[in-house]
């Protein structure tokens, strides 16, 4: 029922946030008599904050239409290569006709990205992608609005989520031979699980994973976010924030955590910063400063922008990660595609290299959380192991914005180079070994097939007489 009056209120307040957007640009134009009054600037001001709180906020776009390598210009084609119910794998397909950019490009890393799925949508981490662009073939998780998925295409489980990145890192390893894998906050623990179901079965896994801000272990420093996850029943969860979507939507019927309650807590958790981040972009408003303002929309375009999770995954998050902590304490045990249920064992991953970020500042994942990583990863040798923690960084910092750029971006970076050269040098190794070994044999044959090769009759001299 919330749902449906929530939808009733924005379907009622959207005329009234359009008028309040044109008149905010009468009042803007200083050619029109309302542009002209002397509070003109401040009365346009208040119609577009005005605007701005009661409109709806769609997906955006990732809007990656080109990065600069070394002075090229290289045009970005964004296209979807796996297209699933609940999730697309989209990729970020780089263009040049400089010779000598592609010839850099063609043989870069392939990184898979792995986006939240926790009320907004993988656009979050468009720096993260632009960044990565500009050395790494990138793909990334696109998850979908739960209330745009018809009934028809079934319930979407905890389970799903796990065989759907294992299905993406398959298919990047059958066109590139192997991938690195980045995930960023929620997936890390799915991601893990992931990971190590495919060891445990003797599939390739891939050469590296990035563990960003995630809540591996959430017993450790636990943040505002743990503690209500942590504190409420199950059955609290499932009749407080859990509703079925609207019969407007493609999804009609479908029990889900709505995006606009997300929202809703997002704010809760500090509403005196967003109070004053509205109140500075009213004032840049009337100051007439661009820049200011442009960022704010930027900023909260993509932040109100919410999407409606499936009741089934969210409830079993809340239990496996923040209730159960069913991943450090060895007894999760996830449904495969056949319907067979498989035991995750971290300990059994063994050739993928390991990386964890923390902020330190983080109050979402708490310090420590992402780290714990390192202690059930216990089969990938300790030189294969890194952690670096982000000083001055909160949550968003690790993979977003100047710290990201500067500081995270050439430590993932080289993390990333440094096992994909290895593995290249493999094949050259390999055969080095191989000369190494099979050359002593070869002597020792030449050796034994020149004893044993028969000797030519030696003629005796004719005796003196």
């Amino acid at each position: 029922m919330l749902y449906q009056l929530y939808e009733t209120q924005r379907s009622l307040m959207e005329p009234f946030a359009d008028l309040a957007q044109a008149a905010s640009k009468v009042y803007s134009n200083q050619q029109s008599v309302a542009g002209k009054s002397p509070f003109a600037q401040r009365i346009s001001a208040t119609y577009d904050l005005v605007h701005r709180l009661g409109k709806d906020y769609e997906r955006p776009e990732f809007d990656i239409r080109s990065i600069n390598e070394n002075g090229v210009e290289v045009a970005i084609l964004e296209r979807i290569e796996v297209n699933k119910p609940f999730c697309d794998l989209r990729r970020f397909k780089r263009l040049t006709d400089d010779a000598a950019t592609f010839a850099k490009i063609k043989d870069e890393p392939v990184v898979l990205i792995v986006a939240p799925l926790s009320g907004h949508y993988s656009t979050l981490l468009r720096d993260t992608v632009k960044t990565m662009l500009k050395d790494h073939k990138v793909y990334i998780t696109d998850w979908k609005n739960a209330r745009l998925v018809p009934m028809s295409e079934g319930e979407f489980h905890l389970d799903d989520y796990i065989n759907y990145v294992q299905e993406f890192i398959r298919h990047v390893q059958d066109k590139y031979g192997n991938c690195h894998v980045m995930s960023v906050c929620q997936p890390t623990v799915p991601v893990l699980a992931a990971v190590s179901l495919m060891a445990s079965r003797g599939e390739k896994t891939p050469l590296t994973m990035t563990m960003m801000g995630g809540p591996i272990d959430a017993r450790k420093s636990p943040t505002a976010v743990n503690n209500l996850a942590m504190n409420k029943s199950h059955s609290w969860f499932e009749n407080n924030v859990i509703f079925r979507v609207p019969s407007n939507f493609p999804g009609a019927g479908r029990r889900v955590y709505p995006g606009f309650l997300q929202h809703t807590g997002f704010v809760a958790m500090n509403p005196n910063h967003h109070a004053r981040s509205h109140y500075d972009y009213f004032q840049d408003l009337i100051k007439g400063d661009d820049a200011s303002t442009e960022a704010h929309r930027k900023f909260y375009d993509e932040y109100n922008a919410v999407l409606d999770m499936d009741a089934d995954y969210y409830l079993e998050t809340i239990k496996v990660v923040f209730q159960d902590f069913s991943l450090v304490s060895g007894t999760w045990d996830v449904k495969n595609l056949a319907g067979e249920l498989e035991r995750v064992s971290p300990a059994d991953i063994k050739t993928t290299a390991l990386l964890s970020v923390e902020g330190e500042l983080d109050d979402i994942s708490g310090s420590g959380q992402t780290r714990a990583v390192h202690d059930i990863c216990s089969g990938v040798p300790k030189a294969h192991q890194r952690h670096y923690e982000v000083e001055g960084a909160g949550h968003y910092g690790i993979f977003s914005g100047r710290r990201w750029r500067e500081n995270v971006y050439p430590f993932v970076k080289e993390f990333i180079l440094d096992h994909n050269r290895q593995e290249a040098a493999k094949p050259a190794l390999q055969k080095v070994a191989a000369s190494a070994v099979l050359a002593p044999a070869a002597a020792a044959a030449a050796a034994a097939a020149e004893v044993l090769a028969p000797k030519p009759a030696t003629k005796r001299a004719p005796a003196k007489k």
